[in-house]
């Protein structure tokens, strides 16, 4: 039974889109469903970062407050000594294994996700990262589409 969810880049991004899209609303609409359900949402620093620079960037300040509030919503969760540790573990494996989810000078937001995730105080299938991207993430922990995530 799922506990907790780690929203990636993809749903938060989405869900601080102050427009009025068919996704922004679907993504806002399922958060809502998952605090009704009592499932713990979490938004991972690195997912906050990733999304952060593209809206300082781009001059979105809406969407920049919306992401603020998302930190006080929900729970908000840095990055820890523990998760860096294991984000190179996997970032080596990945290479290793011929599968790297990033170039190698590339920071690779998804193994120190996956590592986030990994590393919280849950029992495996307890804990799920909702993504766009399934399949990076999810050779190291569970991840599925935000859609798929009850």
């Amino acid at each position: 039974m799922i506990k907790a969810v780690l929203l990636d880049a993809g749903p938060l991004g989405l869900a601080v889109n102050p427009h009025r899209s068919p996704d922004a609303e679907a993504c806002r609409t399922w958060l809502d469903g998952l605090l009704e359900a009592s499932i713990n949402v979490i938004v991972p620093e690195i997912a906050d970062y990733e999304v952060r620079r593209e809206l300082v960037r781009a001059g979105k300040r809406r969407a920049l407050a919306r992401l603020n509030a998302m930190a006080v919503k929900y729970d908000y969760l840095p990055v820890t000594t523990e998760a860096w540790r294991q984000a190179a573990q996997f970032w080596a494996q990945a290479r290793q294994q011929g599968q790297p989810t990033a170039g190698d000078r590339e920071l690779d937001g998804d193994v120190i996700l996956a590592a986030q995730a990994v590393t919280l105080a849950l029992p495996a299938g307890e804990v799920v990262v909702a993504t766009a991207n399934a399949g990076h993430i999810g050779r190291f922990t569970v991840a599925k589409a935000w859609q798929d995530v009850p």
